[in-house]
């Protein structure tokens, strides 16, 4: 037909006319002979008005295969252009060195997680895994926090409207510690656990303060487990992660889930217990509560209280990071600020 003819004698001309376009400008007049209102090709796509729906269909699908390769030529002969012209202006320096490409790491309490994890496995335990979602049961009443325990009133709890299959009302969890009965539940001593999580509390948002955040449970439950065992472990793991000439603090608090209990302390890393306005004077840092499970948790887990015994404890990452780094401000964690974060 005569003018698919046309269009490949068309297409083959322009194309090896465009190999001699030198400039911008030569390019244009190409573009306008080529691909113009008045080209051939333009001129092609309006006579198909005047043919039957056979030829229409032929010489409309040459036509747009023409156009196809000549719009191609133009767009990769343009390209090459402003490239040219980027080099040869004076604002680009060919002779710098590249720029290295940003990338991306783990966030800071992400690594502190998995040190942390390691120090515990080194020592002997496992990793569990806990839900976010919790019952009041697991949360509270199985950890000896009766409905009336002045120690809720501490943890100001994210309550969900919707209810489980067994229409128990649900919860955010206030803490890690709901892992202890579940865990024993399915599991018979020796037990020796971590559970590293996120927790939620309904509170205002300061410079210590988080309605989320992450924390480490631990638990052991054995024979003859005693509040020795307990500062063995602790000691080791405040050594080294804070360094092995810390000291460390041990005094009686009060945990439901414990009995007895204890806050653990570290000599203050900026004045070395001397006293400043970090530590308030005192020359130690509240690290993290622990103590010996209380008979009933054991209990409410299906553990023999009277054949066995264990300790737990809790710490809090985003803590542990502050402490250690000397970071004020815990919203610096989650503010996702790469100048704050990349330096960890």
């Amino acid at each position: 037909m005569e003018q698919i003819q046309q269009l490949k004698t068309f297409e083959s001309t322009s194309l090896a006319s465009l190999v001699k376009v030198q400039n911008e400008r030569e390019l244009e007049e190409w573009r306008v002979v080529a691909l113009g209102k008045k080209s051939l090709l333009t001129s092609v796509m309006k006579s198909l008005a005047d043919l039957t729906p056979d030829q229409k269909k032929e010489v409309g699908e040459a036509a747009n295969n023409t156009k196809n390769v000549l719009n191609e030529a133009f767009s990769r002969a343009s390209a090459n252009f402003t490239v040219t012209a980027v080099l040869n202006s004076d604002s680009l320096d060919i002779t710098l060195p590249g720029r290295t490409p940003s990338l991306g790491k783990k966030h800071i309490i992400s690594n502190i997680i998995e040190e942390c994890c390691e120090i515990f496995r080194d020592m002997g335990f496992t990793i569990a895994e806990g839900n976010e979602v919790e019952t009041p049961y697991y949360n509270f009443d199985a950890l000896n926090i009766a409905p009336d325990h002045p120690a809720r009133d501490t943890m100001d709890t994210f309550w969900l409207e919707d209810k489980d299959k067994n229409g128990r009302t649900r919860l955010l969890r206030t803490h890690t510690s709901p892992m202890q009965v579940r865990f024993m539940e399915k599991n018979q001593p020796p037990i020796r656990i971590i559970v590293p999580g996120k927790v939620y509390r309904y509170e205002a948002t300061d410079a210590t303060h988080l309605s989320m955040f992450h924390q480490i449970e631990g638990l052991a439950v054995g024979e003859n487990i005693t509040m020795a065992d307990l500062k063995g472990v602790l000691i080791n793991f405040l050594k080294r992660l804070f360094g092995e000439d810390r000291k460390t603090r041990f005094r009686v608090d009060y945990f439901p889930f414990v009995e007895p209990g204890a806050e653990i302390a570290i000599d203050c890393s900026a004045c070395r217990g001397k006293g400043c306005s970090i530590c308030k004077g005192t020359g130690w840092v509240e690290v993290l509560g622990a103590g010996m499970v209380h008979p009933q948790v054991l209990t409410n887990g299906g553990i023999d209280n009277k054949k066995f015994s264990g300790f737990a404890f809790g710490v809090g990452i985003e803590r542990i990071a502050m402490l250690r780094y000397g970071i004020e401000d815990i919203r610096n964690f989650y503010n996702n600020d790469l100048r704050f974060l990349g330096q960890f």
